[in-house]
């Protein structure tokens, strides 16, 4: 008898293919197949898995346990999850932190109906991070959080360059500033403005005859994105963009200092940090423990949505409880 929980990808971009690698990486799941907007016989996946078109997911109801969302927070999850909960457990990586709480309870309505979990905006910022600073701040409740990222490619923020007029390929690098960094560490609580805390660089190639005086000022007073961050422009060629910045490397740190004591006498601090090769592959692996918590979490009768905060932490993890408390308590 096969107890394998059975995962199905619904996108095939850098994430979707970054699930692929994690549940063949994992012993107790299967893939049951790939589903993509695109006609699938112009799809090849990295494991020869077998693609079908969006439209045929709802023959796969009762031959996959948990259907991972691999599309944009802009527009594809606000629709599909909500619309997928339906018919199945669902986990996605929704990241617009403003809207979590409206995406939570449109997922929720759906969810309790059809007695599937939701879980969602999971990730390592959502996700892991905000573990992180929830377990941090309920144990030093006196004290405060600190979130750099990077050094890493904003993919958000390259697309951005990459729109302007007279660009033809960009890459965003987010870093944190040492000097901020270490003032954090030190314990002294510092209040830090933006530009503080974050340096930007952008390698850019323009079009053959673009204005880079133009585009370079473009960048560097755009609102929202570079406006409020010291922001370095270089200019280079396709060829070096090719060779050099190839990879999406990404990371950060979640930091909270704090106090204890009658008097606040004795300063601690809590440092969690990423530095990652591959920012999709990571987030996909995250994405992939989440599968096995719900499904196991729905098999238990829960349902609803849920973030990682709802998620006991044992429910992640391959072992049993037994091995758990054996091996790494």
């Amino acid at each position: 008898m096969n107890n394998k929980i059975r995962i199905g990808i619904m996108g095939y971009g850098n994430l979707g293919k970054g699930i692929e690698a994690a549940v063949t990486n994992s012993t107790d799941m299967e893939l049951v197949g790939v589903f993509t907007r695109r006609n699938p016989e112009t799809v090849k996946t990295l494991t020869n898995a077998p693609v079908y078109h969006t439209d045929d997911i709802m023959n796969f109801t009762d031959k996959i346990d948990v259907l991972m969302m691999c599309g944009g927070s802009a527009t594809d999850l606000p629709k599909q999850t909500p619309e997928f909960v339906k018919y199945f457990n669902v986990i996605d990586s929704f990241d617009t932190h403003a809207k979590i709480p409206e995406h939570f309870a449109s997922v929720d309505a759906e969810a309790q109906k059809s007695g599937k979990i939701g879980i969602i905006s999971v990730g390592w910022d959502p996700g892991m991070f905000s573990l992180n600073r929830m377990y941090a701040g309920a144990v030093l409740p006196n004290g405060k959080d600190y979130t750099f990222w990077g050094k890493g490619v904003s993919q958000g923020h390259s697309d951005a360059i990459r729109r302007i007029e007279g660009v033809k390929d960009a890459r965003q690098y987010t870093i944190p500033v040492e000097a901020a960094l270490e003032q954090v560490r030190s314990g002294s609580c510092p209040e830090l403005t933006t530009r503080q805390k974050h340096t930007r660089e952008c390698f850019v190639v323009a079009e053959d005859g673009a204005d880079l005086g133009k585009i370079e000022q473009e960048i560097v007073t755009m609102p929202n994105y570079f406006a409020d961050y010291d922001t370095t422009v270089h200019f280079i060629s396709q060829e070096e963009l090719d060779r050099d910045h190839k990879g999406i490397p990404h990371g950060g740190f979640v930091i909270r200092t704090g106090t204890t004591g009658l008097n606040n006498e004795n300063h601690h601090v809590i440092e969690y940090s990423l530095k990652l090769d591959s920012n999709p592959e990571f987030t996909a692996s995250v994405l992939t423990a989440y599968a096995r918590a719900a499904a196991r979490m729905n098999k238990e009768g829960l349902k609803g949505c849920k973030t990682v905060f709802d998620v006991a932490p044992g429910y992640l993890s391959p072992m049993s409880a037994e091995e758990l408390r054996k091996k790494l308590l």
